[in-house]
């Protein structure tokens, strides 16, 4: 299996640094998205998901041409990155007392982007109008953060209702694949974000679920987050690496 866990999807994703630091008032923007443009990250997920599901079927991704991705069943899928740096304006104020806390802002969050953009930070999901990578983008309880999606992926399979209920619904056939969320979180090798008895998420920042802003508040929760994320996508590279040397 060809299959590269220390690739950085920015390296064939055209134009993506072009400009980078010009756009967004300096925040910092790709001009294109690995998600959609880079053929490496589409060839992994295509060769990674295809396999045995929980329920017994073969998922056969069929890497497809724009404005389709991927696709199998009738289902079409896209790519989501699972880790946010939070350069939004909304962010602005805390992003700026980050960087004023370093030497070399810029150069640590290229570094951080970069390390995030291997196949242990990215993961599929159905893409339709309101997909799930659309809805807890611009959920005001979710922001982008990973650990509070998951834990509404949990509520949905212990039928629970959290912010992304309606969302996740749309999905049920999807979800259904996998039985139940451990069987999800085993198949996409999520299993350093949840508890040994799978019962509960790892929260990166450490606040309860859906109570309050979901952005870090300062410098230290901020590099806290970006700390979990790093190790996750650190540990879940070497899953897929374990299991590649098994298929």
């Amino acid at each position: 299996m060809q299959i590269d866990t220390d690739f950085d999807f920015t390296t064939d994703t055209p134009r993506f640094w072009d400009g980078f630091w010009e756009r967004k008032g300096g925040l910092g923007y790709c001009g294109n998205d690995p998600d959609s443009r880079s053929p490496a990250l589409r060839r992994y997920h295509s060769i990674l998901w295809s396999r045995e599901l929980p329920d017994g079927q073969r998922m056969e991704l069929e890497e497809c041409c724009p404005p389709d991705y991927l696709r199998w069943n009738g289902i079409r899928f896209a790519s989501d990155s699972i880790t946010t740096g939070f350069r939004y304006e909304r962010c602005r104020p805390l992003i700026d007392e980050v960087a004023d806390s370093m030497d070399d802002y810029r150069g640590w969050m290229e570094s951080v982007i970069r390390r995030t953009y291997t196949i242990g930070g990215s993961i599929i999901f159905p893409k339709h109008i309101n997909s799930i990578n659309q809805c807890r983008g611009s959920n005001p309880l979710i922001r982008d953060r990973w650990d509070l999606t998951l834990e509404c992926i949990r509520r949905f399979y212990s039928g629970e209702p959290s912010p992304l209920s309606w969302c996740l619904e749309q999905d049920r056939g999807f979800f259904e694949l996998f039985l139940d969320f451990k069987e999800y979180v085993d198949f996409f090798l999520l299993q350093d974000c949840v508890s040994k008895d799978y019962d509960g998420v790892k929260l990166w920042i450490d606040t309860e679920p859906f109570e309050r802003d979901p952005f870090p508040k300062d410098v230290d929760e901020y590099m806290r987050w970006i700390d979990r994320s790093l190790d996750f996508v650190d540990r879940r590279n070497e899953r897929i690496g374990r299991l590649l040397t098994n298929l």
